[in-house]
């Protein structure tokens, strides 16, 4: 993984094809998503005024995107304040170079991490190696991840694609050359997994010395940032180390305490479909006296990257409202067959399939593509906390991949040129266009298609063949609809006319306007 992009990653029809072969992972994926959504359908549902928070999720959200620059300055002048330090990063390459500076400045050559998607999106794992500094991920998912030489594959539960005994198998290879091996004779049982973790953890938080950590929430008002988990390692690793380096989108900001009392109701029935987070930490600055809780020095990296291209869209820019819940993944029918993996990206699912490529942008056959990985089906939106709609961005989205045109890039308006391999794609839209603003060509079109419906194949030959491999052509009618309201309710060629609905209504005694 580079700077975001999952090396070597084929476009999502070649990744899924592969991905929906594997009947482990499928199995995998079709249990663990349909556990956590019947959860959260049950948590939801004892709030009656949720779809009120709901909406006033999206209302803040985007109330707060409109005033970014404001709140983002608010933000800085509070951490400041507070004996923080605040960095800018423009891209993956200025975060992971500012992170690096910062933890060389320390003299250490280990860090420990947790909550920190920000991070997997600019691989600053990689960019750490590549400096001598060795990162090991705390959360229990994540460790499972590095442990097994792999890639996330869902927001909430990285490791989704894992079953417990090839979790087990992870522990007892890999776990010794990290640090504390596995105990001996460890079995698939849940409790033996964890503690097995915690052992091999619990070393590490209380060696480390530099923290890294993600944020869910950033408070303009106060400085304060927010992480809400449900293991108690992101506390460990964000109390214990005498440098805290938080690496945060900058999107993640919130005005006022009053509005994070919203997202901390939506987020944990959403995710975990709990009532509320085991864990809630906050934090505000670096602690300012001998024998204080937190550490020493504290500093904020937030992370640009493509949010403030995908702010300039009108359109696309409530994919900012996101809240990394994972609800859309877990309704999505796309993501329960072909995995996370598949998007190559460290934003899977419904989410990232809008996220992504207004990240990074359409110019590659993997992020051209992902606009498409989707049914169009609309449960991501039924599901969104915050009412991203979801489908609507997708479409906006492949109206740019098969259209171009205009779309900021790198903060520059500029004009997007069409991405490779759509030109009959675009070449069948408009030939559709010009018949369907032509009634006499349609209907000709019509009747010649009803006329030799006989000689129609069910399977379509050439570029056709990927969208009736798994479906039959319908069959073409005997007679257009067009055809049977003529006949019907028109002169049908017998030189008069049928009554239509105004003789229909003549003939029972009605009169226009009567009841």
């Amino acid at each position: 993984m580079s700077g975001g992009t999952f090396l070597g990653m084929p476009a999502f029809p070649e990744a899924a094809a592969a991905a929906v072969r594997d009947t482990r992972l499928r199995g995998n994926l079709r249990h663990a998503t349909g556990t956590i959504r019947a959860k959260r359908a049950q948590a939801v549902a004892e709030l009656p005024d949720w779809d009120r928070l709901r909406a006033a999720g999206a209302a803040i959200k985007d109330r707060t995107l409109r005033h970014l620059d404001h709140y983002l300055e608010r933000l800085e002048e509070a951490v400041t304040a507070a004996g923080g330090t605040v960095h800018w990063a423009a891209d993956a390459a200025e975060a992971n170079r500012i992170v690096t500076e910062l933890v060389r400045a320390t003299g250490e050559s280990e860090v420990v991490k947790v909550k920190s998607m920000a991070t997997q999106e600019t691989g600053l794992n990689a960019a750490l190696e590549a400096a001598g500094i060795r990162a090991y991920e705390t959360d229990l998912a994540e460790l499972i991840v590095q442990l097994g030489d792999d890639l996330p594959s869902h927001i909430l539960v990285p490791a989704i694609h894992r079953n417990r005994g090839e979790i087990r198998d992870i522990f007892r290879s890999r776990m010794g050359a990290w640090g504390r091996p596995a105990p001996d004779g460890l079995s698939d049982e849940p409790a033996e997994l964890a503690e097995a973790a915690r052992l091999h953890l619990r070393e590490k938080f209380l060696r480390a010395k530099v923290g890294i950590s993600g944020a869910n929430f950033m408070v303009a008002e106060t400085g304060t940032l927010v992480v809400v988990e449900s293991e108690g390692n992101g506390r460990m690793c964000l109390t214990l180390p005498e440098t805290l380096i938080s690496v945060v989108g900058v999107e993640k900001v919130v005005p006022t305490w009053r509005d994070l009392e919203v997202f901390l109701q939506l987020l944990p029935r959403s995710s975990t479909a709990e009532r509320m987070n085991p864990y809630t930490s906050m934090w505000t600055g670096a602690a300012d006296a001998e024998g204080a809780d937190g550490p020493r020095d504290f500093h904020l990296v937030l992370l640009d990257n493509g949010r403030t291209d995908a702010l300039a869209d009108t359109v696309g820019r409530q994919a900012l409202r996101c809240i990394r819940c994972s609800a859309c993944l877990n309704v999505c029918p796309v993501y329960e067959r072909a995995g996370g993996h598949a998007y190559g990206s460290a934003y899977p699912g419904p989410i990232g399939a809008i996220l992504t490529p207004q990240l990074r942008g359409t110019a590659s056959g993997l992020d051209a593509s992902l606009p498409y990985a989707s049914s169009l089906c609309g449960a991501c939106y039924e599901v969104c906390p915050v009412a991203i709609d979801i489908p609507r961005v997708l479409v906006h989205l492949r109206e740019r991949v098969v259209e171009g045109g205009e779309a900021t890039v790198r903060g520059r308006r500029t004009t997007v040129r069409p991405a490779r391999g759509h030109a009959a794609e675009r070449a069948a839209m408009r030939a559709a266009r010009w018949v369907f603003e032509h009634p006499a060509a349609l209907r000709a079109g019509q009747r010649l298609a009803s006329r030799t419906r006989r000689l129609h194949p069910r399977r379509l030959p050439g570029p056709g063949r990927a969208w009736t491999a798994s479906r039959e052509l319908p069959e073409v009618p005997a007679e257009s609809f067009r055809d049977w309201w003529l006949r019907e309710r028109g002169d049908g060629g017998t030189g008069r006319r049928g009554r239509g609905v105004r003789g229909e209504r003549e003939a029972r005694g009605e009169r226009g306007g009567d009841r």
